[in-house]
């Protein structure tokens, strides 16, 4: 039986903010749904500290955590792509179409890796941490200039980031798989 610890309470409370920064985008509501954003964002921090200082890392909390964060970054990076929502910025669909695809790839790498060799388990590398930090930066960014109703060079230059570390953080993954498959 998973054992819900505060830490996958904390993961279940950023699952559920996943619909709330959609609907709060799509009508209007910029900037409850950047707080609603900023907040998952610190649960995220929270959940993973909780877990690694009190010894409670759980089985739960490994496949809820990852989980949590692509529907939250996804969600967030499909709903600022939507046109016709009056956003004064919004993401392009080229950079949706990416970073999606980026972690398709990676989860079917990882399913054929598996079936394939062994079960073998891929740790999250420096590059997927950055990858996730940029597409949070890009999230904040977009969100904060649409409740300010303004255009912002920064949410371009966000785009461009989250551009070259869904590239590359693909790249290397692949790159790992490869040689996962060529041990096997």
């Amino acid at each position: 039986m998973a054992t819900l610890t505060l830490a996958n309470q904390l993961t279940l409370g950023r699952l559920l903010l996943v619909p709330a920064i959609v609907i709060l985008v799509i009508y209007g509501y910029n900037g409850w749904a950047l707080i609603a954003f900023i907040v998952a964002g610190i649960t995220d921090f929270l959940d993973g500290v909780i877990a690694r200082r009190s010894g409670q890392r759980t089985d739960l909390g490994a496949l809820l955590d990852p989980m949590a964060d692509k529907l939250l970054l996804m969600s967030t990076f499909v709903v600022l792509t939507v046109p016709g929502l009056g956003l004064v910025n919004q993401l392009p669909v080229w950079l949706t179409v990416l970073v999606i695809s980026r972690d398709v790839i990676i989860v079917v790498t990882v399913a054929v890796v598996n079936l394939a060799v062994e079960r073998f388990t891929f740790t999250p590398s420096i590059f997927g941490k950055v990858a996730t930090l940029v597409y949070v930066v890009t999230g904040i960014t977009t969100l904060f200039f649409n409740y300010l109703g303004q255009r912002s060079f920064l949410v371009d230059v966000t785009v461009y980031a989250s551009l070259i570390v869904t590239v590359g953080s693909g790249l290397h993954y692949i790159l790992h798989a490869a040689r996962a498959l060529n041990r096997g």
